[in-house]
């Protein structure tokens, strides 16, 4: 983490004309990112980074949008007090108006249309995805579109997954400043038993009601503050963890029992999992990874054999 007081060559040259209006929502959306974590009890030195990022925005001489244009992300991250991960996040800020942190932060999820960012998805297809696999993340789109998922949702198929496939990959490229040719994946580094030990903490800190609560804008009506949100870390990995508010959670009663867990490190992009009790066959009754029951299998074989 670089010093208040180094000052990147690009910001003290003469550069493009600032455009304070844009500069000021950026610093106003990374402000308002610390200001909710610090409610919700997450780290405080997280906040405190973003604290520092959104003063740091706040005080350029130059277009935050035009630093970008000209150096990358490599420009952003020669910024005082903005990283790897807060570059990413001033990217997709830029990029498409919105910040899909801040709008999980604030209960505002809807991955409908985020979907519909995807060449080849419309509305209804959108709307099946989301309920049919329970996912609300870019990032999760595209390990369902590697790990098979996808291809079952009605009216997809494997020439359609594999197209989705593609351009998801690209549509995150893009967003986070990436070459085309970069890896964006990478969900599978984290071991289920860190996912799992997550899922504990939060159902067990969410029956004893000692979790901040949030009110999500979907299905909601009342705007009653009822989801229980976890900020906690194992290692260099963050968490936040949520029950599941899609849906077909709601529609089979299973609000209270998906958990969808989202993850990152420092130097990495969000993932997501959604974390549920199996129903049937050898891990039934057992909470289970979507995606990475294999993995499960071999975490609960020594119980199984025991």
């Amino acid at each position: 983490m670089k010093t208040a007081s180094s000052s990147p060559p690009s910001d003290r040259a003469a550069g493009p004309a600032v455009d304070s209006a844009e500069n000021r929502r950026v610093a106003d959306m990374l402000r308002e990112a610390a200001a909710l974590l610090g409610a919700q009890r997450a780290n405080p030195f997280r906040a405190s980074a973003y604290r520092r990022a959104a003063d740091a925005v706040a005080g350029l001489t130059t277009s935050v949008r035009m630093l970008l244009e000209r150096a990358g992300r490599a420009g952003l991250e020669a910024l005082p007090a903005i990283g790897p991960g807060i570059a990413s996040a001033i990217v997709e800020i830029i990029s498409t108006g919105r910040w899909r942190q801040l709008d999980r932060l604030r209960g505002e999820v809807d991955p409908r249309q985020l979907f519909q960012a995807v060449p080849g998805i419309g509305a209804e297809l959108s709307e099946r995805i989301h309920d049919e696999l329970g996912i609300d993340t870019l990032e999760a789109l595209e390990v369902a579109a590697h790990d098979g998922r996808l291809e079952e949702v009605q009216g997809v198929g494997p020439r359609r997954a594999s197209a989705i496939r593609v351009a998801v990959a690209r549509v995150l490229r893009r967003a986070r400043g990436l070459p085309t040719d970069a890896d964006s994946t990478g969900a599978d580094r984290l071991p289920v038993e860190a996912l799992l030990d997550v899922d504990r903490e939060y159902r067990s800190k969410a029956q004893a009601g000692v979790l901040p609560l949030i009110a999500p804008r979907r299905f909601n009506p009342g705007g009653e503050a009822w989801l229980p949100i976890l900020h906690t870390r194992r290692g260099p990995w963050h968490f936040t963890a949520l029950y599941s508010n899609t849906a077909t959670a709601h529609e089979l009663g299973r609000t209270h029992d998906w958990v969808v867990v989202y993850f990152h490190r420092d130097d990495l992009v969000e993932h997501q999992h959604t974390i549920v009790t199996e129903t049937r066959g050898p891990l039934g009754g057992l909470r289970v990874v979507r995606g990475r029951e294999a993995q499960c299998r071999e975490y609960y074989q020594p119980a199984a054999t025991s």
